[in-house]
């Protein structure tokens, strides 16, 4: 068995883009993450330690959220890294990344990124 959890709609300010301006100035930003494991332990036990810890999920997405880049794909590219990284466990993650109200003089709501990692 292997669970999906789905963490949903976390937003940060944060100073990433192409342009002086958002470098300075910064925007919005909204991360959606679904993390798959084997986590048929967590299922049985209804023990913390034997699932994947949403706290812990988030301060590795806000870390990585802190740093500077120009681009979405690579803000995006180090998240996904970070969470193998912290959660090896870990066999699938799907990752969106988005803008709201990009500065590039249209009427959009957000742009996106999307990157999915399957794992061996």
């Amino acid at each position: 068995m292997t669970t999906r959890i789905e963490l949903k709609a976390m937003r940060f300010y944060a100073y990433h883009g192409v342009m002086p301006q958002e470098q300075r100035v910064g925007n919005y930003f909204v991360v959606d993450l679904w993390l798959t494991a084997p986590l048929e332990k967590a299922v049985a036990s209804d023990e913390l330690e034997d699932t994947i810890n949403y706290a812990a999920v988030y301060a590795v997405v806000k870390e990585q959220m802190e740093i500077h880049s120009k681009l979405l794909e690579h803000v995006a590219g180090r998240i996904m890294k970070a969470l193998k990284e912290h959660f090896p466990e870990l066999t699938e993650v799907e990752l969106k990344l988005a803008k709201l109200n990009p500065p590039f003089g249209g009427d959009i709501y957000s742009a996106a990124v999307i990157l999915n990692q399957k794992y061996c």
